[in-house]
């Protein structure tokens, strides 16, 4: 038993928690399983067990899902964490990953899935459900293209970029770079050509994903 993986299993719904405990009862590999039904739980039961990994949900009572993995990996950085949600979307797993997480399945992966996961990541490695690290990597694939574009951006260009795309208007950016309406307004006509995009939210968007956004201090 010394030898077998222990895990701390993370759901609010106790049937849930059933359903995934037998599966993973079913590994060889995996021995003692341990139950929290929240995150503040959750971390009670890892500082007094101290799992090889946590598999945990997302959407839960009290601190939630991402307030739980700040915390765990607060307290052990070198904690192992697979997040097992209801969530496919990307803007969920790339959350939870750049908090920390080893590696990401949804739950509506095959029990075989699940248990492939969890000793994958117990002994060190990390694992991304297969269509989503499919995802991940076309939208990677797709910030990177936008980095390439705005680089063509000419140093005039892109601080009329930066300042439209973080809610200035044509004339305050004008005024703020010094220079007439109309060739800021000619400015912006070429960003969004060479950009290959046709709104300012699509410009916005664009800078959010690259880091261009400032975040304003209220």
């Amino acid at each position: 038993m010394a030898d077998k993986l222990s895990v701390l299993l993370v759901d609010d719904h106790a049937v849930v928690r059933a359903g995934y405990k037998a599966y993973l009862a079913l590994s060889d590999k995996i021995g003692l399983i341990y139950e929290a039904d929240r995150g503040e739980a959750a971390c009670q039961l890892y500082n007094q067990y101290r799992p090889d990994i946590v598999v945990m949900d997302l959407s839960m009572p009290g601190i939630g899902g991402f307030e739980t993995l700040r915390r765990l990996l607060g307290r052990d950085p070198h904690c192992k964490i697979l997040v097992f949600s209801i969530h496919n979307e990307l803007v969920y797993v790339t959350r939870a990953l750049v908090a920390g997480a080893k590696g990401y399945i949804t739950k509506s992966s095959t029990p075989e899935t699940l248990v492939t996961a969890v000793c994958k990541i117990a002994l060190g490695g990390s694992y991304v459900d297969p269509e989503i690290a499919q995802q991940l990597a076309v939208s990677i694939a797709g910030e990177q293209d936008e980095a390439e574009k705005i680089k063509l951006l000419s140093p005039r260009e892109f601080d009329v970029f930066c300042l439209l795309a973080n809610g200035y208007t044509v004339r305050k950016a004008a005024e703020k770079l010094c220079l007439s309406y109309k060739t800021v307004c000619n400015h912006g006509t070429v960003i969004k050509e060479k950009m290959g995009v046709e709104t300012l939210a699509e410009l916005t968007l664009m800078a959010s994903r690259q880091g261009l956004i400032e975040v304003r201090e209220s």
